[in-house]
């Protein structure tokens, strides 16, 4: 019997033990030299934290509100693609674990569990990830019965014109599997002599024309609000403004699609004093530790996203494993905002951290 992990990394450890090669390989793996996806973690290491003591932190409080919603806490789970390869049971069992955490479950397009199977698992809030491809009625169903089963927005990915070179995926000849999604739609089986399948399919369906001007025709297909996902700068973030969306996800795929992008709590201070505090910004990308969440939220972060690190719970332990990461981050921030003197999310500032651009200011 295995030991009971105390940290969200030993689950990294898990997984690698559990899964094939292949599927282990895919979750990890980042573009080409996969530069970014080491600097995503490591650029929460070079923060550094400026704590208040003397601060009452005897009662603590983690609850917040994403878009009308009360929460218990800024995590959310991303969207990640295809869990029944980590785990029988899909995304249903993130689903249920999502659930009993109280955490919103944003679902991929990839999901090998149905839109409706996963509404119909169990009580909870959820957003839905889409594309928007070629064929647009492909993205206006699968929008409109996110819609129907009781989805409360829509995250809409920016960052994929094409699907980024993951080597290991090429080496490896992934083989993705039908995507139950799209029965009825569009065929998912593609068969490459050059590599992945699941990058052949992307380069066949996505739309590298999208624009900003698109946006229009998304928020045409739906009532619900629309987040984007896949921002970087702050001339895409005022972009985003003057198209009215509801929120951005500060993001580089996870460090899938182009490499040598900057991690992404290295840009989210950039994009938050572009947005103004007109819409909520969340972040996703490298967060391993309730220091990190900390971190982000004091860069101006309503919430965080949490992407491998589910899987990896997932793949190692099922439903248990998938809620036992969010405790486990949730605990930890807990523990730095007591150790900060922050009692309640709200009174994380700026202050309480100290980036690499800061100190040589605060050294004088």
């Amino acid at each position: 019997m295995s030991k009971e992990p105390v940290n969200v990394n030993e689950f990294q450890d898990l997984a690698r033990q559990a899964l094939p090669k292949m599927y282990y390989d895919y979750y990890s793996g980042g573009a080409e030299d996969q530069h970014t996806l080491k600097e995503n973690v490591e650029a929460f290491q070079r923060i550094l934290f400026r704590p208040r003591v003397l601060v009452d932190v005897s009662r603590t409080n983690l609850s917040t509100n994403i878009l009308g919603y009360s929460v218990p806490s800024p995590v959310m789970i991303a969207p990640t693609a295809m869990h029944k390869l980590a785990h029988y049971e899909g995304e249903v069992a993130t689903a249920r674990a999502a659930a009993a955490c109280n955490t919103i479950m944003v679902l991929s397009y990839m999901s090998t569990c149905t839109v409706e199977e996963v509404a119909s698992s169990c009580n909870g809030i959820r957003f839905f990830q889409v594309y928007v491809y070629k064929r647009r009625d492909i993205t206006a169903q699968l929008v409109l019965r996110a819609e129907r089963s009781g989805y409360k927005a829509i995250v809409l990915t920016v960052d994929a014109p094409r699907l980024g070179r993951r080597e290991h995926d090429i080496k490896n000849k992934m083989i993705a599997p039908q995507l139950k999604n799209f029965e009825g739609l569009i065929s998912t089986k593609v068969t490459s002599d050059e590599g992945s399948n699941l990058q052949a399919f992307a380069d066949g369906t996505f739309d590298a024309s999208l624009s900003w001007k698109d946006i229009d025709w998304v928020k045409s297909i739906t009532t619900l609000p629309i987040i984007i996902k896949g921002v970087l700068t702050r001339e895409d973030a005022i972009k985003a403004m003057e198209v009215g969306v509801a929120g951005i996800v500060v993001s580089n795929h996870g460090a899938r699609q182009l490499d040598y992008t900057p991690a992404t709590i290295s840009v989210l201070e950039e994009v938050v004093q572009a947005v103004k505090g007109r819409v909520p910004v969340f972040v996703d990308g490298g967060i391993r530790r309730g220091t990190d969440i900390f971190k982000a939220l004091a860069l101006g972060a309503q919430a965080v996203l949490i992407g491998r690190p589910v899987v990896y719970g997932l793949a190692a332990k099922g439903e248990y494993g998938v809620r036992r990461v969010i405790e486990l981050l949730k605990d930890e921030l807990e523990l730095t905002m007591a150790l900060s003197g922050c009692p309640r999310l709200k009174d994380i500032t700026r202050n309480h951290i100290m980036t690499e651009r800061d100190r040589p200011r605060c050294m004088l």
